[in-house]
This record gives C-alpha cells, structure tokens and sequence, in this order.
C-alpha cells in the first residue's frame, strides 16, 4: 500500500452518537478511518492501541456529556502527538475557550454547526492569515455578556449551579440565557 492509499485516521470526540455517526460517515466517504469516543477517558483508551502518527485528526466537542470539557481532551490529545490536526467544534462559542483551545493544541476552533466540508478546511487552513478582514463595529454589550457568561461557566467545567452562583443570578435564569444563545 502507498502512502496515499493509507487511509488518514481521524477521531471524533463528540457526546451526541447521531452527530458523531453522520460526521463519521461523511468522513469516512472522504477516506478517513474514522475512531468515536465520547468522552476523554474513551478517547485515552484508543490511544494505545494506535500507529505512531495516529489519529493525525481529531474533531472534538468543547462540552462533552457529564460537564466535562473538551479542552482537557485537547491537551490530552495535544501531548500524545503534538503534531496532530485539532478542530474544536462547539455550541458555545466563545473567545477566551477559542483562545485557551488554540493553547492546549487545537488548530482551529469553529462554532457549530458546521459540516464537513468546514471541519476538512480547517485542517487545510492551520497556519494564521494576516488578510483575515477586521469587522468594522466594536463588539455589541450582548457579546461581552456572553463572553463573560462563557468564561465563568468554563471557569466552574460548566456546571450550571456553581457558574450561576458566582454570576449573581439564578440558576434558571442562566439557564434560559443559555437555551436562548445556544447555537446548534
């Protein structure tokens, strides 16, 4: 077999076994090999049983079932292999988790949904542009409600009652601004 006939072996790090199933499918019509965990302790498991240089992809979920985070499972994946490809998928995008899953080894970081054909991209696009065009308005008080909401819940592992509590407010009323600003 040549090297290009090898396939690519891609690991998907997603709680949801539909979207995991689908994403996995349509990577695996493209010639990836294609791993599932859903959490990072599964994704640890598969590790050892694996090829040097494998998986050279993984796609994972910032907010994976049991209020863990997908950045652990970044780092983790990170040290295995640093040259490994990352793409951070997520429904609750937000800048300070864009930027500490860039630091923990992510390539990209892209908000869901996206497909893909975005996912592949991302893999291609890992070296920064500097003609990335610069919007034109600050950023909106929603955005920096969000933002600050975002970080206090990564902050607690996104445990609801803890990121409500040290925010001032209820419990229910995070919850409601969490379905509103939920993205998926």
């Amino acid at each position: 077999m040549t090297e290009a006939e090898v396939p690519r072996t891609l690991m998907i790090v997603e709680d949801d076994e539909a979207f995991a199933r689908t994403l996995g499918r349509s990577f695996e019509r493209r010639g990836y090999r294609v791993l599932h965990a859903a959490n990072v302790d599964e994704a640890a498991a598969l590790l050892p049983g694996l090829a040097p240089g494998e998986p050279g992809y993984a796609v994972v979920d910032l907010k994976l079932k049991g209020n863990s985070s997908g950045l652990s499972c970044v780092q983790m994946l990170h040290q295995h292999d640093p040259e490994m490809l990352i793409v951070v998928l997520t429904g609750y995008a937000s800048i300070n988790t864009a930027v500490e899953a860039v630091k923990l080894g992510a390539c990209q970081y892209l908000a869901k949904p996206s497909n893909t054909d975005d996912i592949e991209a991302a893999f291609e696009h890992v070296a920064g542009a500097s003609e990335v065009e610069l919007t034109g308005r600050a950023t909106s008080v929603k955005t920096l409600e969000w933002e600050h909401i975002h970080a206090v819940l990564a902050e607690t592992e996104f445990n609801i009652s803890e990121a409500a509590r040290r925010l001032g407010m209820h419990r229910r009323t995070l919850a409601r601004k969490l379905e509103k600003q939920r993205v998926k």
